[in-house]
């Protein structure tokens, strides 16, 4: 297929429509889009302007899922956290969700552990209340708290990490859950990455108060 023929029949096609022009920009543009996402490509024994379905189109038209799965790939286009990539897209690439929402979270898990300081002793839920108990009231909290931050803050991202922890690492661990939604697994790799982001903030925050 040539890109000036299709525009050139869509034209001829719509030539009565008084938004002629506004369909052809369209057009245009998602010819565009189908040739950044590598849906269509050069056709090497044709001139330039020929232009073939790739595999990966082709893969994404006989797949009932197809675009729901394309969607959700493109969740995960930018880089990741250095503990996430490599393993944790592998296994999400092939289809795996299940393990790698497991592995994604027991990554966050085990930074964690060893930015605070433990042992392997420390699991799960109880892990994170430990390292993110809040600095209230006189008293010393968790090594990774914000010890700046208001109390309700402190409280609440001791919440987020329990129940990050709780809701999709602790369940995989005891049974078998049914990640059949692309879309869901590549949002709970990103929640992965974004504790392990804030775990990188407070391993900064650690470092700064040393060198005070």
């Amino acid at each position: 297929m040539r890109y000036t023929a299709t525009v050139g029949a869509a034209r001829l096609a719509f030539q009565d429509e008084s938004g002629k022009s506004v369909l052809l920009d369209r057009l245009s543009d998602a010819w565009a889009w189908l040739e950044a996402h590598a849906l269509l490509s050069k056709v090497p024994s044709q001139t330039e302007t020929f232009r073939r379905v790739t595999q990966a189109g082709r893969d994404l038209l006989a797949d009932p899922q197809g675009i729901l799965r394309f969607d959700a790939r493109h969740r995960l286009a930018g880089p990741l956290h250095p503990a996430l990539e490599g393993t944790i897209r592998t296994y999400y690439d092939l289809g795996d969700y299940e393990t790698a929402c497991f592995a994604a979270i027991k990554a966050a898990e085990v930074t964690v552990r060893d930015t605070a300081g433990y042992d392997n002793s420390q699991l799960g839920v109880g892990l994170m209340c430990k390292a993110f108990t809040p600095h209230q009231n006189g008293k010393t909290g968790g090594p990774l708290a914000d010890v700046g931050a208001e109390g309700g803050e402190q409280e609440a991202a001791s919440a987020l990490f329990t129940g990050a922890i709780g809701a999709y690492k602790n369940p995989t661990s005891h049974r078998t859950v049914d990640f059949e939604d692309p879309i869901e697994a590549a949002e709970i790799i990103q929640l992965a990455n974004l504790l392990l982001r804030q775990v990188d903030r407070a391993a900064h925050r650690q470092a700064m108060e040393l060198t005070d």
